[in-house]
């Protein structure tokens, strides 16, 4: 069965930065598309970022671009959101999920209904 669990939430002061980590069990983890959402009270919970297979590169969601990296340790089976430069818009639960790579897609958007395995969500909190 096929299950995440993220960690490294926190409270961080505005401009800080914080590393969520994210293991998967349960199935191959090379084949295994990672992403992150966030989701505040009220609000869809909306993409942040993924990591395709095989090297294929990420995808970022255009609110964190060049503030997030995305990277993942196949032999660790574990994929690391570095976020630097926070502000209190990413004030947010973030929850890792977990998708079995479908041959030919191409990973080009956020969506939740791709993914197959849910975490149970980490808070991130940023003070001004």
């Amino acid at each position: 069965q096929l299950q995440v669990v993220e960690s490294g939430g926190g409270l961080v002061q505005f401009g800080g930065s914080l590393r969520l980590s994210c293991k998967a069990s349960g199935y191959p983890f090379q084949h295994l598309v990672i992403g992150w959402f966030r989701q505040v009270p009220g609000k869809e919970r909306e993409g942040v970022s993924l990591i395709r297979t095989n090297g294929n590169g990420a995808l970022y969601a255009d609110a964190v671009k060049g503030r997030f990296t995305i990277s993942r340790n196949d032999a660790e089976n574990i994929v690391d959101l570095q976020m630097n430069s926070l502000n209190v818009d990413d004030t947010a639960v973030y929850y890792c999920a977990a998708a079995v790579h479908q041959m030919g897609k191409q990973w080009r958007r956020f969506s939740k209904y791709d993914f197959d395995s849910w975490g149970q969500g980490t808070q991130v909190t940023v003070s001004s």
